[in-house]
């Protein structure tokens, strides 16, 4: 399906497309109008209707969507049909958190390999998964198909592991590093700051706590 020139915030929103869309199977809602996903979604009908526009639509004027057949194809787009065998460097808390995380094997991604450099980890089971120590990272990517590396480690190793991913063909990099990495064209970064979101979070509360204050000041 062709997909190129679709912003990045029409993509950003199908994830939660999938996800309300899945809440709603399992209350056994078999269709559901764009008016009515809108008030789940807290965006406008008209912005639902030209998201999935650029996918085909998926709807009828006057008959809605049906609910596992718009589930379903929201998934083929974001490549859920299929598996995704994926690593994790770092099995300090971030990373076994993460290894520990069921949602992501009913997501299609199935945890093959962790790694780290603390020799009391090495063997130590993480959902079925020994953790391994990260010297050993290039022959086990010669070895076995990886396709996501998820990088949880400290900023000082994380550029010198992403060089290494990507010399072993590593094409998509979920980096969790506070460090923004200088990858080629052809590798896929999606970084994640998470001391970013919770500043934004902070902002939000400062904001929200002075138009209070404000209010109370005025009336």
């Amino acid at each position: 399906m062709e997909t190129k020139g679709i912003s990045k915030a029409v993509i950003k929103r199908l994830p939660r497309y999938y996800r309300y869309l899945g809440e709603l199977l399992e209350e056994n809602v078999e269709r559901i109008s764009s008016n009515d996903l809108s008030i789940k979604m807290k965006v406008t009908a008209s912005q639902i209707r030209q998201d999935l526009n650029n996918f085909g639509g998926f709807g009828q004027q006057g008959y809605g969507y049906n609910v596992q057949h718009l589930y379903s194809e929201i998934g083929k787009i974001l490549g859920l049909e299929t598996t995704h065998p994926m690593i994790i460097l770092g099995a300090g808390n971030l990373g076994q958190a993460l290894a520990n995380y069921s949602d992501f094997e009913k997501r299609g991604f199935k945890l093959v390999g962790v790694f780290d450099i603390n020799p009391d980890l090495e063997g130590v089971p993480l959902r079925n998964v020994k953790i391994q120590m990260l010297k050993d990272l290039p022959l086990f990517l010669k070895e076995t198909p990886v396709e996501i590396a998820i990088l949880t480690l400290p900023k000082n190793n994380a550029k010198e592991i992403a060089d290494i991913l990507i010399a072993n063909g590593i094409k998509a990099i979920w980096n969790f590093a506070h460090i923004d990495l200088d990858t080629p064209e052809d590798v896929i970064v999606e970084n994640v700051h998470l001391s970013e979101s919770l500043m934004t979070l902070s902002y939000n509360i400062s904001q929200y706590q002075q138009e209070h204050k404000d209010r109370r000041s005025n009336s």
